[in-house]
């Protein structure tokens, strides 16, 4: 089955809104790319090591690449946020209700911090948009908190609360080694009129620009797809629970099931209900090649048993490789993006970056510190954040650009002892303090709303 198929399933009601909600989603995406462009590039235009147009031409392109390269870690990291098999336990209006609302909230909230210039996590939005719905939708089933997953609720978290606390220390320790090992006055003080970097700080400095659109491009393009896949899922369960492109996929996923059910066995004394996926693995895969040769309405139900074994598999895995080995058979039937998907990800994104940099800018550069940003603050703000956000994808950990340049350039303040300024920090510090409960909050209400209208 096509997707075009699988769309021709639906009726024309719930088609109407499927493309509406793949639309809201691709536009979340293209607000992301303008919401963090000046995370990339007002180093090197304050620095007039580029001008801007070809300034945000050059970082939309990098973005562009970095979505098209970065992996789908953690997009599934996203996925996982909302437990999924609510969008298919609940019926398609409600799972329809609950796509739109964390779209509309995380829109919403990008939209607003940026008309008042707020460099707030884009990331934040989406993750608070979409435990928002979770929660209200679980608390109005009467399953009190239980609508998150919350094991993967914590480890997103602990990524977006480390991360700024890293910009921030690694920064600036690395601006105070350039300042002990470079003796050069005009890296430490902020641009006067004309005044340009020298050539190879300009190269470093164009170089930390790319560096950070690639990364954003391959964390924030993730979420992105995450995003996408929600819809594709809630709207498109049966087509998308399953890898079906793979022809072998089917036959692979058995042919390892002895191996796990002998890797799992003190967990499954502990967990029958795990023999009991292991046991459904094995009567629907038995005899087949492809997912595609198993029916309909079976295969959401191998997905979520190869999702919970494959869970299963995670403890130990770093000092096991036979495990290793067996789990990624198992990802790789349930973990997948389509490629349009990623293309149009990376579309989104990388135009988006080419417009609306300017308010984000000015705050950054000119509002963190209470002197204007020097190149050599730029330069390390930058390279530590491009290396942060890079190994944030290596562990398929979501974290926010834009808290982990704006706390960089605010470790060089420090560290440099320009001073920081209290009132735009504080206004950030809100921001992102609120923007978790805020978008919480926000979808919820949506939900709720939604859901009373189509009850």
């Amino acid at each position: 089955m096509t997707f075009w198929d699988a769309v021709r399933d639906l009726d024309t009601s719930h088609a109407i809104f499927f493309f509406i909600a793949l639309a809201i989603a691709f536009g979340f995406e293209f607000i992301n790319g303008f919401h963090d462009t000046a995370n990339a590039v007002t180093t090197v235009i304050y620095s007039r090591s580029m001008p801007a147009t070809p300034a945000v031409i050059y970082s939309g392109f990098l973005n562009f690449l970095g979505v098209l390269l970065g992996g789908i870690g953690v997009a599934f990291g996203i996925v996982n946020l909302l437990p999924v098999d609510l969008l298919i336990r609940a019926n398609t209006s409600i799972a329809l209700v609950m796509v739109l609302s964390l779209l509309l909230a995380g829109i919403i909230w990008n939209l607003g911090t940026w008309y008042f210039g707020l460099p707030v996590s884009s990331s934040h939005t989406l993750i608070g948009s979409i435990l928002g719905v979770g929660l209200m939708n679980s608390f109005l089933s009467g399953n009190g908190i239980n609508g998150v997953n919350w094991h993967a609720a914590m480890k997103t978290g602990i990524a977006l609360l480390v991360s700024p606390l890293v910009g921030f220390l690694a920064a600036a320790g690395l601006f105070l080694l350039i300042k002990s090992l470079i003796r050069e006055p005009r890296l430490y003080t902020p641009p006067v009129g004309d005044d340009r970097p020298p050539t190879w700080v300009r190269y470093v400095l164009i170089l930390s620009c790319g560096s950070v659109s690639f990364a954003h491009g391959s964390n924030d393009g993730q979420k992105g797809m995450g995003l996408i896949l929600l819809v594709l899922i809630g709207f498109l369960p049966f087509h998308y629970a399953l890898d079906t492109n793979k022809p072998g996929e089917a036959k692979n996923v058995a042919s390892v099931l002895p191996e796990a059910r002998e890797l799992l066995a003190d967990k499954i004394l502990e967990s029958p209900s795990l023999e009991l996926d292991l046991d459904c693995l094995e009567k629907r895969l038995t005899g087949k090649a492809s997912f595609n040769e198993l029916k309909p309405e079976d295969r959401w139900e191998v997905r979520q048993a190869i999702y919970r074994v494959e869970l299963a598999m995670a403890d130990g895995e770093s000092s096991d490789l036979k495990r290793k080995a067996v789990r990624k058979t198992f990802t790789g039937a349930i973990q997948f993006v389509p490629f349009w998907v990623i293309v149009g990800v990376a579309l989104a994104l990388g135009i988006g970056t080419t417009i609306g940099y300017k308010r984000i800018m000015v705050t950054v550069a000119e509002k963190i510190g209470k002197t204007h940003l020097t190149y050599a603050q730029g330069a390390s703000a930058e390279v530590v954040a491009a290396i942060t956000i890079l190994l944030a994808d290596f562990f398929h950990a979501p974290v926010s650009t834009t808290q982990v340049l704006s706390s960089g350039v605010a470790g060089t303040m420090a560290a440099n002892k320009s001073g920081i300024q209290g009132g735009t920090c504080r206004k950030i510090l809100l921001a992102w303090a609120f923007t978790l409960p805020g978008t919480i909050v926000l979808s919820g209400i949506l939900f709720a709303i939604g859901r009373y209208l189509v009850r």
